[in-house]
Parts: structure tokens; C-alpha cells; sequence
């Protein structure tokens, strides 16, 4: 059964591409039922976008990690990983319609959800001071993958979770980046593609292109 209120529908590839994290790990998670993807559990498996950010929680989670004074962190507990992606599935999707919101978790599993423009805080007010990370900002994961700022990957092209499906596209249209990148892989020239969609500039295809190309490379990393 599909569930389409989550925001987003990624096949495993992009939801992979996207977070930055090996596509054999985001199949092992599954399997493993660590994140079964919100939209279709089933045959075809479809990630929600809080699943983009749930993927980026567990693997910054549980990997070993350092504080800034050195000192070695040990690797969260599933209970507070569990945690931490249950917040993440009551996510409130609104904020994306206005801005980029603030979406941290820390090294506890607790969640901090803020409005576009303010700092991550904690319930009671206080700005958080922990070590955290900011799960919609461009993350990069040991195997080498570099996943993109998840509202704003690039200077022309947007996320909007509630917009085509979740997908890269060029501000201010509903041109998707990947059909663009579709075509530079037929062998279509840059000038071709920008015959073809005229209401673009040369500068907002080329945008687009590095970011799908960054996406695919991402699809080529083994876990390690």
C-alpha cells in the first residue's frame, strides 16, 4: 500500500543519490527493517523525504565520530535512532513551502525542527549548543558520496517535497533536472537541450546537470 502524505517518492537508486548513502545500504536498512520506506514497502519500494532525512540520521548516528575536542564518540543507540526517525515521520512539510528550514538532530537522537531563518533549538528556547548535524545540508558519507543540500542543492535548482514528487527541479518551473540530465546522456549537446527548453537559461541547464551528474556518481559507491 502506497502512502503519498509523507512528501517525495524515491526509488531506492534516488533515494541512495540523494542522501549521499550507498545504494546496498539503503536495500540492507530495508531488509533489515532499520528504515522501511514510507510511500511502498512493497514491490516498487518508494522512500519517502523524511526517509532522505531518516537515512542521513542513522548513518551520522551510528558511525564512530569525534568531538571538536577530540574526544571519541561512541555510536548512538538504536532506541534514541528510533527516536529520532519517528519525529522525523511527523515532520510538518508547510515549513518547506517557505524557506529552508532548519532540521538538526544530535548525537542523543533528539530532533530539532526550526522555521526558515532561525538557529535549532531546544523545546524551553535555548539554541543548541551539542554536537549536531544539519540533516538538510550537504552530507557526505566515509564511502566517498556527497549528497546535496536537500531544499536547495544548487544556485537553479530546488527540492520542494510536496512539488514533483520530491525531485531536483529548476527554480520557478516544473522542469526536472533529471529529464534534462536524461537527455545530456542521449548525447543531446547543451545547445540542443536549451532549444528544447527555451524558457531556460544556458547557466540554469548547466546548474542542473552538475547536480544530476554529482547524484550519479553517488549511485557508483560500495558500502564499506
Amino acid at each position: 500500500m502506497m502512502r503519498m502524505e509523507s512528501g517525495g517518492a524515491y526509488t531506492a537508486e534516488r533515494a541512495a543519490a540523494l542522501s549521499g548513502i550507498p545504494r546496498s545500504t539503503v536495500h540492507y536498512w530495508a531488509t533489515k527493517r532499520y528504515l522501511i520506506p514510507s510511500v511502498s514497502a512493497e514491490r516498487v519500494k518508494l522512500w519517502s523525504y523524511a526517509d532522505l532525512l531518516g537515512l542521513r540520521t542513522i548513518y551520522w548516528l551510528r558511525r564512530p565520530k569525534r568531538a571538536r575536542d577530540g574526544y571519541e564518540i561512541r555510536p548512538t543507540t538504536m532506541r534514541a535512532v528510533r527516536h529520532a526517525l519517528q519525529k522525523l515521520r511527523d515532520l510538518d512539510l508547510d515549513l518547506f513551502e517557505f524557506g529552508r528550514p532548519s532540521i538538526a538532530v544530535d548525537i542523543a537522537g533528539e530532533v530539532y525542527i526550526t522555521p526558515p531563518g532561525a538557529a535549532p533549538r531546544t523545546p524551553n528556547g535555548q539554541v543548541v549548543s551539542a554536537e549536531v548535524i544539519d540533516l538538510i545540508a550537504p552530507f557526505s558519507s566515509l564511502e566517498g558520496g556527497r549528497g546535496p543540500d536537500l531544499r536547495e542543492p544548487s544556485t537553479f535548482v530546488r527540492i520542494l517535497p510536496r512539488k514533483l514528487s520530491g525531485e531536483p527541479h529548476v527554480v520557478d518551473t516544473r522542469i526536472e533536472a533529471q529529464a534534462l540530465y536524461a537527455l545530456e546522456c542521449r548525447g543531446f549537446s547543451m545547445d540542443k537541450i536549451a532549444r528544447l527548453y527555451p524558457v531556460l537559461d544556458q547557466a540554469a541547464i548547466e546548474d542542473a546537470l552538475r547536480v544530476e551528474r554529482q547524484l550519479s556518481a553517488n549511485l557508483t559507491l560500495q558500502a564499506a
